[in-house]
């Protein structure tokens, strides 16, 4: 008895909900004048999220006007309304679009992106739904999804009786917490989250200072009508057989001295470990040493470039560039950071426990000279900001120590101009890029130890300037938007 009571519930659930989004559709001319400024600021934030030309899901899509804005390669819309698919077929006829309830949705289809917004409050069960959504995942799909808060509740209510919102049944009022929770027990995992929308009216000039500024702010946040949460599945290990080719990009300037080391410390790693030496301009024969140091050791596979650009960054880019491997390694030469640590590096890429690996220094002790006193002062302040600009934990922004796929690199070389090409450094023009790609960014703490051989290669007032102004330009692409 208890289970027929449950499936009659169940089913009294799913025509009241069907019944008044059928209406809401009917009556659609009416209700698309309620929350344009809302709506309109909601398709700004996905299109930062997802960029254009991927494939895209959206479970409960309605008429499909967010679907259609983010102008996806593939773009399927799901919704349990007959009324809003034909809205929706109507409307956007270049996608593609589905009346089926999410739980009875089939397709052998996986996706770049699942998009579902302002339903999960309407959902009779989330769990079920996020482990149903496993069949259509892969390795670089993202769920991306917002709910209301719940402090919006009574204004909610209220807005619905006065006729101002679309009418609505009892919801699931939904905290990130629960998110998160829900997310794991059906195989995701939480990337990262973040609140949106402080005023939700249509007011000129109101409308860019309370949703974009305001709203990111410490102070009123929290007053957000919105959580934004993007997710991923949990853990893609890489089967032994897949082993892959690791490209290790070692940038030297006035390194000479540590080439040596540098070929019987950096380790084989997976199908074999390509070592790609990049100079920028050395005045202490540092190139002349590893063309030496190459020949012999014929047994490693080891290539030599000259830079013709300036900086860590440009060397990278071309190390990258001339890479082979699908596995892509950074190790600074002045061997502050143990090559045996790559090791490391590759067991957590490879384990799928993140997409990006990024060195960190500040939690073991260091050598005495290994960090000036106000050099470690900016790296912890910066660790801080980018913490809040990219939404995720980032302890250390400077390690020279990181490690990502090569395929995920190219998405981020392909999208550079979001940032900008003025990283000189490259750490930054990585991190930017992950975050925007979503690409989930892990910490691996290491010892950093002091250099033996020649001097640091880092004005650190200098620099610091540079990264102050770089961090306020990606505020407004990351943040301020």
């Amino acid at each position: 008895m208890p289970e027929i009571v449950f499936q009659q519930s169940k089913q009294r659930f799913m025509e009241e909900h069907i019944a008044l989004w059928n209406r809401v559709g009917h009556d659609y001319t009416r209700w698309s004048k309620t929350g344009v400024a809302y709506h309109r600021r909601l398709q700004q934030v996905y299109r930062v999220i997802i960029p254009e030309g991927q494939s895209v899901l959206e479970i409960g899509c309605g008429r499909g006007d967010l679907l259609a804005a983010l102008h996806p390669r593939r773009g399927v819309g799901v919704d349990f309304s007959s009324e809003m698919i034909t809205l929706a077929r109507q409307a956007h006829p270049e996608l593609t679009f589905i009346e089926s309830d999410a739980v009875d949705f089939e397709s052998t289809e996986t996706f770049d992106f699942i998009v579902l917004s302002d339903l999960l409050n309407d959902v009779w069960d989330v769990q079920v739904l996020f482990e149903l959504l496993n069949r259509y995942c892969g390795p670089h799909t993202r769920l991306v999804m917002n709910v209301y808060s719940r402090l919006w509740e009574p204004a909610i209510e209220v807005a619905s009786w006065l006729g101002l919102a679309k009418p609505h049944l009892q919801q699931n009022w939904l905290t990130v917490s629960d998110l998160a929770n829900l997310l794991e027990l059906a195989g995701f995992e939480k990337i990262r989250s973040w609140r949106e929308f402080l005023f939700p009216l249509r007011i000129p000039l109101l409308n860019g200072l309370f949703n974009r500024f305001l709203a990111k702010t410490w102070l009123f946040s929290w007053l957000d009508l919105a959580n934004f949460v993007v997710a991923r599945k949990r853990g893609y290990p890489l089967p032994e057989s897949e082993a892959p080719l690791v490209s290790v990009i070692i940038p030297t300037r006035n390194e000479a001295g540590n080439i040596a080391e540098l070929l019987a410390r950096t380790p084989e790693l997976g199908r074999g470990s390509e070592i790609i030496f990049v100079d920028g301009h050395s005045t202490d024969g540092t190139p002349e040493v590893i063309q030496r140091e190459m020949a012999a050791h014929p047994e490693r596979n080891c290539a030599f470039y000259t830079q013709t650009g300036k900086g860590k960054g440009d060397a990278v880019r071309l190390g990258y560039a001339r890479a082979h491997g699908e596995m892509l390694m950074i190790l600074d030469a002045d061997i502050s950071v143990p090559p045996e640590d790559l090791q490391r590096f590759y067991n957590a890429l490879v384990s799928g426990v993140g997409d990006f690996i990024n060195g960190v220094r500040l939690v073991y002790p260091m050598e005495k000279e290994a960090m000036r006193f106000f050099n470690l002062l900016g790296n912890k302040f910066f660790s801080n900001l980018f913490t809040w600009l990219l939404g995720q934990p980032v302890k250390d922004t400077l390690c020279g120590t990181k490690v990502l796929w090569k395929r995920d690199y190219d998405r981020i070389a392909a999208n550079r101009s979001v940032f900008g090409d003025f990283d000189p450094f490259g750490d930054f023009d990585l991190l930017f890029g992950a975050a925007r790609l979503n690409l989930k960014i892990v910490d691996l703490p290491i010892r950093y130890h002091e250099r033996t051989y020649g001097s640091t290669n880092i004005s650190r007032w200098q620099n610091g300037w540079m990264l102050l102004r770089m961090s306020a330009f990606a505020s407004g692409r990351l943040r301020f938007f």
